[in-house]
């Protein structure tokens, strides 16, 4: 059967050349969400940030390669460099306004393979303007004891000939409190600073999004400022929901999950499992900070399902549940 696909995979693959051409890499078919993002007009110093969604369409395993920028002011990475099939990965780029200005475009490279290979190019553009700064360029919190008060702040300064006025800040659904204060105003110049602390209650896990300033300026009325950070209790699990989609009977797929600690330890043991859901390997019987647990799903009823799965250590008595859930169908 592995034979069978993997020679399916080859035709499809020349077949696609032979009718499209050299038009479009197959490797771009992976990203459905598209392959270009622009972040429009950004102040001087911004952080910036997007995230392609990238999944893995064929019935084969697919690997990341190779991931690089055609700029230093653009960054990229991968969480998860091999796919199954149907597995969903990010691109997750960052591109430094401290480093440009005016209008930029950079491609970013992303090499899948290995057996059959292509190059998806994504690329992010934005027009960084002068006259505003970030200082810093985002609020970064880093790795956060769960409970701790933490704050930081932002300096925003505008130059110019405008009455420039920061009207409004929207954090959305970020776990902080953000609040607004203009430092000093004078002629052609303004200042504030944007004050960032974490909520008492916020949950554990990372973050990272965008704050939003609103302003009275008519060509850049909104200004983004990334917020990043890490709310760790002693143990957290990643992600905490496996959703399989429509899987086709009697077909394995294999699924990971990332638990991290505060301190090294090891993963006893996972109930719950049955009814095709198994561990795809045995837990590491050496202590570490952050441990992979894999599952594999072979289900032969068809339908809905969803499975909670508790997950065991040494390190907490409490287990860290994770949820798969899906719904099975005939093969074709």
């Amino acid at each position: 059967m592995a034979g069978f696909r993997h020679l399916l995979f080859a035709l499809l693959f020349c077949l696609t050349y032979a009718s499209q051409g050299l038009a479009q890499p197959w490797a771009e078919k992976l990203f459905k969400e598209g392959v270009v993002h622009d972040f429009g007009t950004v102040p001087r110093g911004a952080q910036l940030f997007h995230r392609f969604t990238l999944t893995n369409i064929y019935a084969v395993k697919l690997e990341i390669t190779n991931l690089r920028s055609g700029c230093g002011c653009v960054s990229a990475s991968c969480p998860v460099k091999v796919l199954e099939p149907r597995e969903t990965t990010t691109i997750d780029v960052s591109m430094d306004a401290r480093r440009f200005t005016g209008q930029k475009s950079v491609i970013v490279y992303v090499t899948v393979g290995p057996e059959f290979v292509s190059t998806a190019e994504l690329r992010v553009s934005g027009n960084c303007r002068s006259d505003v700064v970030f200082n810093p360029g985002q609020v970064s919190f880093g790795t956060v004891a769960k409970g701790q008060k933490t704050d930081r702040s932002v300096e925003v300064e505008y130059a110019g000939a405008q009455d420039w006025k920061i009207t409004e800040l929207v954090s959305k659904d970020l776990p902080v409190d953000a609040i607004l204060k203009e430092t000093y105003r004078r002629p052609g110049q303004v200042g504030y600073e944007v004050q960032v602390t974490l909520k008492p209650g916020a949950a554990s896990g990372s973050f990272k999004d965008f704050l939003y300033l609103k302003t009275n300026d008519s060509t850049t009325p909104l200004l983004a400022v990334l917020v990043e950070g890490v709310i760790q209790s002693s143990l957290t699990v990643s992600p905490q929901l496996l959703s399989l989609g429509s899987i086709k009977q009697d077909e394995p797929l294999t699924r990971r999950v990332v638990v991290r600690g505060n301190k090294p330890f090891l993963v006893l043991g996972v109930d719950g499992l049955g009814d095709g859901i198994e561990l795809g390997s045995p837990p590491s019987t050496t202590p570490a900070e952050v441990q992979t647990v894999t599952f594999k799903c072979t289900r032969k009823l068809a339908g809905d399902f969803r499975k909670e799965l508790k997950i065991k250590t040494d390190l907490q008595e409490t287990p860290l549940t994770v949820t798969i859930e899906g719904t099975a169908g005939p093969g074709s």
